[in-house]
C-alpha cells in the first residue's frame, strides 16, 4: 500500500453535538472504533466502502444522566466473544454495554465524582479513575479495591501487561505505581497536573501533562527522556504498534506526530481542544475535539480524503480563530509583525507558526513539510495590546466576549463566551454543564460575568479580580504517609519470659496437619483429600502456646517497676492470674473467669505500651474462652477491642504490642462473637494489619499471615469479591517483603482458600500478578509443604 509518510486527513465525521471527550480502536467489527461525547452517548463506528472513504454509525449507546468523559475496550472473553465497551461519566457512574445494544449492560456504582479515565486489562479487570482523588479496580461487576493516595483528581489510569501493576496521574503532578492494590512508588517530575498515560512495554510508559511536556519513564522510577513541542496543556497519547512512536493532542488546537523521539509532523485542528486520540490497527489516527467532530488521519495514499475534502479543511482550518491569551503563539505585538511577504521564506520544520500583518489584521500560518508551503490556520484576534470593539469569534461564532478562565491547578483553562443580550444565570449554567463543574459555582460564574460585562465593552475582558472559583473547590489536597519498616525484634532475653518465643517450628512430616504444631496453634481439621491437605482450610488457625507461671512473673516483674500510679494491686493481679488459669485449664475444676476478671482485663490492657505485653498475652488466651470472647467481642465492646488493638499495631509501635495483637485478632475467630466482629470490621482490620508486612520481625509476620488465613476461611463459601479481593491483595503484598517460610507458607494457604472453588477469584488473583509473584516458592525444598502447597495453588490458577 502506498504511503506518504505524512499523514493526511481521511474524514470527518460530524457524529456529535457536543464535545468529543474518549476514544477507543475497538476489536469488532474490523478497523472500528467506540466514540464518547458530553452529548450523553457513546457510538460505535465501522469503516465503509463508499468513495468518501468514511465511517458509519453501527449504533449509539445511551445510559449516562451527566457527560461521557472516557471509554475503554474490555478484551474479549468466553461469555463475550466481541469484547464489552466501558464508559466513564460525569454521573459518577461506569456503564458497560455489549458491542450490539444501545442499553447497559450493567452499571458500576462507587465513584463519589466524575469518571474520567479508564483502563481495561487481563481477565476482565477494569481499572477507574475519578475526580474524587481514587482509583478502583472492578472485576465482575464488583469493586475490588479502592487505590487511595493521591490528594487530588486522578486524571488518568492504565494497567501494566504483566505483573498486576497499574498506573495513575493525578492533577497532584504525581503518577503512582500500584501492585496488589498497594502504592509502591511515587514517580516526581511533571510541573502540573498530569492527564495522560500510556503503556510502552511491562518495563516503560509515557505520561503527559498541562505543563506542555510527555515524559518517558521506567517503571523502576527514573524519568529516562523528556519531550517538549506543544505549547499548551497536553491531554492524550496513543502509542504505535511499534512500541516506539507515538502522538499527543492538546489545547493547543492540535495532533502531534513523533517517531525516533522527534516530533515530525503537526497537525492542527479547527477546534481549541483536541481532547482523545487513538490508533487503528492499520495505523490511522483518529482525534475528537471540542468542536464536536471526530477525524481520521491516514498516511495510506489509497485512503486519504479527495482533493475536494482536503481543500475543504485547509480551508475550514484558515477560517478559524486563535485567541493569544491560550498561550498558543506567544505574546503579540501588531507593530513588530511582518507582513505576507514573510511567507516567501520556508519554514525550518514541521507544524512551525509564523505570524503576518495583513493591514489591520493578524493570520496565523504553519509550515507543512509535505506541501512544502505555509497553511493558513487561523486569525489571531484579541492580540496582547488590542481593545477592539468587534465581536470576538470562538468556535464559528460571533460573542461580544470570550473570557479564558483558570478553574484552578490541575485543570485546563476554559472559554466562556457571552453576548449581552443573553442572561448571565443561563450562560453560567451552560458553562458548568459543558465543562464538566459542579452546580454550586453557578452564583459565581452568573456574578462574573454580571461583573465583567458592566458598560457593555465588547471584547475579550479580562477577570479584574481573578478566578471567580474559591480556589480549591475541586480538590481536597492531603497528604499520604510513607511508613517506614522497623529494624529486628527488640527483645533481649534479659528476662525469662520472651512473648512469642516457643519451640523450634520445623514443619512436622508423615500426615501431620501441615502448620507448625507443637504449640503455636491448634485445629481440628481432617485431611480433606489425599491430594490437597492444605486448602481450602476453613477452620481458624489459633496461637495457643502458653506458660502460666512465666506470663503472671513478668506481669508481677514489670508491675513493681511501674510508676505509682499505674500500679496494680494484688487484688488486679490475683485476679488476673485466676482468670489465666481458667482458660488455660478449661477442664479442670476452676471455676469459670467472671465479668469482674474480664473487666478488669480490658482495663489493665491499657498500661503504658512499654509494659502491657504481659496484660495482652493474657487477652490473647482468653479470648478463645466462650464467655471472654462474648463479653469483649460483642456488639457494644467488639468495636472499642478493635480499636485498642489496631492503635496498638501502628507501625511505629513496638513490636511486643504488635504481634500480641495480631495473635489476639487471631484467636477471636474461635468464638462466634469474634468472628462477626471481625468480619464486620474487615476492611480496617486487614488495611492497619497490612502495613505490618514492613516489620523485620519473623513473629510478626507469621500472626499476619495467620489473620490473613483466618479471614479467607471464613470467606470461602461466602460470594463476597471485594473481601475476598481484600484478602487477595493484603497476602501478595505481604509476600513481597515476608521472607519466613512458615509466615509464606500460611499467605499461600490463604491465597488458595481464598481462589478455590472460585472463577471470579482466580481471574483476579491472575491479573494481579500472583502465578509470577510466587512461582519461586514452587521449588523450595525445606520445609517441603511451601513448594507443594505453592503447585497446588498454581494449578487452581491455571
Amino acid at each position: 500500500m502506498a504511503s506518504s509518510n505524512s499523514y493526511k486527513l481521511r474524514c470527518s465525521i460530524p457524529g456529535h453535538e457536543m464535545d468529543v471527550r474518549g476514544l477507543a480502536s475497538a476489536g469488532f467489527p474490523d478497523g472500528a472504533f467506540v466514540s464518547v461525547s458530553r452529548d450523553r452517548t457513546g457510538r460505535v463506528w465501522v469503516p465503509n466502502s463508499s468513495p468518501d472513504r468514511g465511517f458509519t454509525e453501527m449504533h449509539c449507546m445511551s445510559g449516562h444522566s451527566n457527560f461521557v468523559s472516557c471509554v475503554c475496550i474490555i478484551a474479549p472473553s468466553e461469555t463475550y466473544p466481541r469484547g464489552l465497551i466501558a464508559t466513564g461519566g460525569n454521573d459518577n457512574n461506569i456503564c458497560v454495554f455489549t458491542m450490539d445494544q444501545p442499553q447497559p449492560l450493567y452499571t458500576l456504582q462507587g465513584h463519589k465524582n466524575t469518571v474520567c479515565t479508564l483502563s481495561s486489562g487481563k481477565f476482565g479487570t477494569l481499572l477507574s479513575g475519578s475526580w474524587d482523588t481514587t482509583a478502583k479496580v472492578w472485576l465482575s461487576e464488583k469493586c475490588m479495591m479502592t487505590l487511595e493516595g493521591h490528594s487530588a483528581a486522578v486524571w488518568a489510569v492504565v494497567i501494566l501487561p504483566e505483573q498486576g501493576l497499574m498506573l495513575s496521574g493525578s492533577a497532584d503532578k504525581t503518577i503512582k505505581l500500584w501492585k496488589a492494590g498497594r502504592c509502591e512508588k511515587t514517580f516526581t517530575g511533571h510541573e502540573d497536573c498530569v492527564r495522560g498515560l500510556a503503556v510502552i512495554s511491562n518495563t516503560e510508559f509515557f505520561s503527559c501533562s498541562n505543563d506542555t511536556s510527555i515524559r518517558r519513564w521506567l517503571v523502576t522510577g527514573e524519568c529516562v527522556q523528556v519531550y517538549y513541542s506543544h505549547t499548551n496543556y497536553i491531554y492524550s497519547l496513543a502509542v504505535f504498534p511499534n512500541s516506539q512512536d507515538f502522538i499527543s493532542t492538546g489545547e493547543d488546537r492540535t495532533l502531534r506526530i513523533w517517531r525516533q523521539g522527534e516530533c515530525t509532523q503537526t497537525i492542527r485542528l479547527p477546534a481549541q481542544s483536541v481532547w482523545c486520540c487513538c490508533i487503528l490497527p492499520n495505523g490511522d489516527i483518529v482525534i475528537g475535539a471540542s468542536d464536536g467532530i471526530i477525524r481520521v488521519f491516514t498516511e495510506a495514499e489509497d485512503r486519504m480524503a479527495s482533493a475536494e475534502d482536503l481543500q475543504a479543511f485547509e480551508d475550514e482550518l484558515s477560517k478559524a480563530t486563535i485567541d493569544p491569551k491560550t498561550g498558543d503563539l506567544g505574546d503579540i505585538k501588531m507593530e513588530d509583525l511582518p507582513g505576507r511577504e514573510h511567507l516567501n521564506e520556508p519554514g525550518n520544520r514541521d507544524g512551525q507558526t509564523r505570524l503576518i500583518k495583513d493591514g489591520q489584521k493578524v493570520e496565523a500560518y504553519q509550515w507543512s513539510v509535505s506541501d512544502g508551503r505555509w497553511m493558513k490556520i487561523g486569525d489571531v484576534v484579541g492580540g496582547s495590546n488590542q481593545q477592539t470593539s468587534k465581536s470576538v469569534m470562538y468556535e464559528g461564532k460571533e460573542y461580544d466576549y470570550v473570557f479564558t478562565i483558570d478553574v484552578n491547578e490541575g485543570g485546563p483553562s476554559m472559554k466562556l463566551p457571552y453576548n449581552v443580550s443573553e442572561d448571565p444565570w443561563l450562560t453560567a449554567h451552560n458553562f458548568l454543564q459543558k465543562n464538566d463543574l459542579s452546580p454550586m459555582f453557578l452564583d459565581q460564574v452568573a456574578n462574573f460575568i454580571i461583573e465583567n460585562t458592566k458598560g457593555h465593552v465588547v471584547g475579550p475582558a479580562q477577570p479584574a479580580g481573578g478566578d471567580p472559583f474559591t480556589g480549591g473547590a475541586r480538590y481536597i489536597p492531603g497528604e499520604s504517609n510513607d511508613r517506614p519498616g522497623f529494624g529486628a525484634d527488640p527483645f533481649t532475653g534479659g528476662g525469662r519470659y520472651i512473648p512469642g518465643s516457643g519451640p523450634n517450628t520445623s514443619a512436622p512430616v508423615g500426615v501431620a496437619d501441615p502448620f507448625t504444631g507443637e504449640g503455636a496453634y491448634s485445629s481440628a481439621a481432617l485431611r480433606q483429600t489425599e491430594t490437597n491437605i492444605y486448602f481450602p482450610k476453613t477452620d481458624g488457625v489459633t496461637f495457643e502456646q502458653a506458660s502460666v507461671t512465666q506470663i503472671i512473673g513478668k506481669l508481677k516483674e514489670l508491675n513493681g517497676g511501674a510508676p505509682q500510679d499505674q500500679k496494680l494491686s494484688d487484688e488486679i493481679l490475683e485476679s488476673l492470674e485466676m482468670l489465666l488459669m481458667s482458660v488455660c485449664e478449661p477442664n479442670s475444676s476452676r471455676p469459670p473467669p467472671t465479668l469482674q476478671q474480664i473487666n478488669l482485663l480490658w482495663k489493665a490492657s491499657h498500661w503504658p505500651e512499654d509494659i502491657v505485653f504481659p496484660v495482652l498475652d493474657i487477652m490473647r488466651l482468653a479470648v478463645r474462652h466462650p464467655l471472654v470472647n462474648e463479653s469483649l467481642c460483642g456488639e457494644a465492646e467488639g468495636v472499642q477491642l478493635c480499636n485498642h488493638l489496631l492503635r496498638l499495631m501502628r507501625p511505629e509501635g513496638r513490636p511486643a504490642n504488635q504481634m500480641l495483637a495480631l495473635r489476639t485478632l487471631c484467636n477471636c475467630f474461635t468464638g462466634r462473637h469474634g468472628r462477626a466482629l471481625l468480619m464486620a470490621q474487615r476492611e480496617t482490620v486487614l488495611s492497619h494489619a497490612a502495613d505490618l508486612a514492613t516489620v523485620c520481625n519473623k513473629n510478626i509476620h507469621i500472626a499476619l499471615a495467620t489473620l490473613v488465613l483466618n479471614y479467607a476461611g471464613c470467606l470461602h463459601s461466602q460470594p463476597d469479591l471485594e473481601a475476598k479481593a481484600q484478602c487477595l491483595s493484603v497476602a501478595s503484598r505481604a509476600l513481597e517483603t515476608v521472607q519466613d517460610k512458615e509466615a509464606v507458607f500460611r499467605l499461600l494457604v490463604a491465597l488458595g482458600t481464598t481462589v478455590a472453588s472460585d472463577q471470579t477469584a482466580q481471574d483476579l488473583a491472575r491479573s494481579l500478578g500472583v502465578n509470577s509473584q510466587i512461582s519461586k516458592y514452587s521449588s523450595v525444598s525445606d520445609p517441603s509443604k511451601v513448594a507443594e502447597c505453592c503447585q497446588l495453588v498454581l494449578k487452581e490458577l491455571q
